[in-house]
């Protein structure tokens, strides 16, 4: 097939998935997911993110049936059934199906899985991007990965009508994420990585990146830091699943970074070294 969906068992191709309206995703979003980039039919950090899924189920207490071996071996089966050997796994689960009511179902309802493997054609991660900066408005359970996106929506939304490749958010003058990607500085020969809190979620690529800093002794920090911090960083950038990490070369119209090469290409190497050894 050229995508491959699942739903509860049942396997077909994407556009021919159906989800039950009392889904509590429909109409509550209720749930969480997590995304993992295939190359050569080979994923990338699976184990990462499906931790970080299950984190995200007992954030919100979900109770996921499957054991962590018995999702990953799903996983794997559906990636095995593209015809594309360079694929994006997306899945989700969902609190279960239950008439429509705000507390949690009392009829013993079991999660709901969600699973769409489609092609995916990853970017140049050396290419700059444009960004923009947004006031951060969203709840306060960003470290949480569930379906509920709306803010992140309609930032990536004005980001795009700008012609930005991500956006920037901040509360206040401090700066958190971007709307679907990691916000990363760097100063020197540091790189700076904002606080695991409430406000920032755990990216498995900007998690990929610390490691290969312990690795080859480039220091790092985690820390709080600000718009006018991001501003005067020697380079700024954007690390996500599906754009690896890439540099920006203007926020808000004004350009930005440039002045670490050196720093920035040992880093763009060690990470395309670390994607090659997983998926080759």
């Amino acid at each position: 097939m050229k995508t491959v969906g699942y739903y509860n068992g049942k396997i077909m191709p994407v556009d021919e998935l159906s989800v039950p309206a009392l889904d509590r995703a429909v109409y509550f979003g209720d749930g969480v997911y997590d995304v993992v980039i295939c190359r050569n039919g080979k994923p990338f950090t699976l184990d990462m993110h499906v931790d970080r899924f299950y984190n995200s189920c007992r954030a919100l207490e979900i109770e996921f049936p499957m054991q962590k071996e018995e999702l990953k071996a799903l996983l794997l089966e559906l990636v095995a059934m593209a015809d594309d050997a360079d694929t994006m796994i997306y899945w989700q689960a969902s609190r279960g199906t239950a008439p429509r009511k705000h507390e949690y179902p009392q009829n013993g309802a079991k999660a709901n899985l969600l699973v769409m493997i489609t092609p995916l054609k990853l970017g140049d991660l050396r290419k700059p991007i444009r960004l923009m900066t947004v006031e951060d408005i969203r709840f306060l359970h960003c470290d949480i990965k569930t379906i509920n996106l709306i803010p992140n929506v309609m930032a990536a939304e004005k980001g795009h009508q700008a012609g930005c490749g991500e956006i920037i958010f901040h509360r206040g003058d401090r700066v958190t994420e971007g709307a679907h990607s990691s916000i990363l500085l760097l100063e020197g020969d540091k790189v700076v990585l904002p606080p695991l809190d409430q406000y920032v979620l755990p990216g498995i690529t900007r998690r990929v990146i610390e490691q290969l800093c312990e690795k080859n002794g480039i220091p790092y920090e985690r820390r709080v830091f600000t718009l006018d911090e991001l501003m005067e960083a020697d380079e700024i950038l954007v690390a996500s699943t599906t754009k690896h990490f890439v540099p920006a070369e203007e926020v808000d119209g004004q350009k930005v970074g440039g002045k670490a090469p050196a720093l920035l290409k040992k880093l763009q190497d060690l990470f395309l070294a670390e994607l090659a050894a997983q998926t080759e």
